[in-house]
């Protein structure tokens, strides 16, 4: 079992996953031309919380995770009206191809500064996408380490200038970056701290 396997069980329990889920998706709802037509992918969507949110803006959503666990969780939450819209997928994007129909939509929260490699995960993303197809990114600015506790094994975050300089050189264009939610996170005892999120948005030509 990996980290977020063990967190599964719990994960819609914690309030803040739910709060900066609805920030994401008013935000999303509000910059991008949504439509009921468009198959989209959550990349790396865990339990699914973020696109049952969205779920009535597209016509198809396929929710990709590496975590067996949450998308087990996801599947108990797709009722039968549901089960025509969501498909879950098992799979490790960062090592293994996807080779199913593009998508008109990916888009991904919290997931990125998980991701080793970003350059290759772009240039995956690219592949997967239409003509025309949007890929929203939300994750955190640069940070001092301190959100995973100084895990060096993860981003500290992220530039969104050198996030943007790295997509068009994978063939994206008309990126866009705003601010959208506030995160507070206990680190030591009674100490909070916080940390802002951003939405970064860019289209495939």
């Amino acid at each position: 079992m990996n980290e977020f396997d063990l967190k599964a069980k719990d994960w819609d329990m914690n309030p803040v996953h739910i709060e900066r889920s609805k920030a994401i998706a008013e935000q999303m709802i509000r910059l991008l031309p949504l439509s009921d037509k468009m198959r989209a992918l959550e990349f790396g969507a865990g339990t699914g919380v973020l696109s049952f949110l969205l779920k009535d803006r597209f016509s198809e959503i396929t929710l990709l995770d590496s975590s067996k666990e949450m998308l087990k969780k996801a599947e108990e939450k797709i009722d039968v009206s549901d089960r025509l819209k969501f498909r879950t997928l098992f799979l490790n994007l960062e090592a293994e191809e996807y080779s199913g129909d593009p998508f008109d939509i990916i888009y991904t929260q919290m997931v990125l500064h998980h991701i080793k490699d970003t350059t290759a995960i772009f240039r995956k993303f690219h592949s997967l996408l239409k003509p025309g197809g949007i890929l929203a990114i939300a994750d955190l600015y640069l940070e001092d380490g301190s959100f995973h506790d100084g895990d060096e094994s993860v981003h500290f975050g992220f530039d969104p200038e050198k996030l943007t300089e790295t997509l068009h050189l994978q063939g994206f264009s008309e990126t866009t970056v705003t601010s959208c939610f506030m995160m507070r996170k206990v680190i030591s005892g009674d100490k909070t701290k916080e940390y802002p999120i951003f939405i970064l948005t860019s289209v495939k030509p």
